[in-house]
């Protein structure tokens, strides 16, 4: 067995050839150093750009793996074209985000608190990187589960999943619950999101 036969070579290199992929139909996206791990990231200066990809965002599957690449070359897009595409100490997604999201492929929704930043892969974006997705989807055999919280000796937590509307409601429900459709405030009549 070779480096690249393990579960992680196969996962770094479906990874790798996704991001070369999405270079090659967008020169302008700079090259990265990969990073998979489980934290964050930290402020270091590198000499190329960094992607990090988090375990447990392998969970969400092949398209959302590579709408998450496409999401985060249109950010190294606004770099290489010294496009000013967020504020907010880069939460909020801008216009031009949108514009540069767009170019790359993806349908685009307006979020109230993060701006243009929700991300969906239209069929013609998914039929350009068939070959990445059913690599990504060989692949994407192990992510990261999360840890339990050993604080209280719990495995679980019943506080629920935090959820706010746009007039800044905030309730705390079941992920079952969540999962299960929108819930609508009474008030401003929008729905109750979570960053979870």
């Amino acid at each position: 067995m070779t480096d690249s036969d393990t579960i992680t070579g196969l996962l770094v290199a479906a990874l790798e050839e996704a991001w070369a992929a999405i270079r090659s139909h967008h020169p302008e996206v700079p090259d990265v150093v990969l990073t998979v791990g489980a934290g964050s990231t930290g402020g270091d200066l590198a000499l190329m750009h960094e992607l990090f990809v988090g375990g447990e965002g392998l969970q969400r599957g092949a398209i959302d793996v590579l709408g998450t690449l496409l999401h985060e070359a249109a950010h190294g897009l606004a770099v290489a074209r010294d496009i000013k595409e967020t504020s907010r100490q880069g939460r909020w997604h801008n216009e031009r985000y949108r514009e540069l999201g767009e170019e790359l492929g993806l349908t685009l929704t307006q979020h109230p608190k993060i701006g243009w930043s929700l991300t969906t892969m239209p069929e013609g974006t998914r039929t350009r990187y068939r070959d990445q997705l059913e690599e990504l989807t060989d692949a994407l055999v192990a992510y990261r589960r999360r840890e339990p919280d050993h604080r209280s000796g719990r495995k679980s937590n019943n506080n629920g999943l935090a959820a706010e509307c746009d007039c800044g409601r905030k309730i705390r429900v079941s992920r079952t619950a969540y999962d299960v459709g929108q819930i609508i405030c009474g008030r401003c009549r929008a729905a109750f999101t979570s960053a979870e």
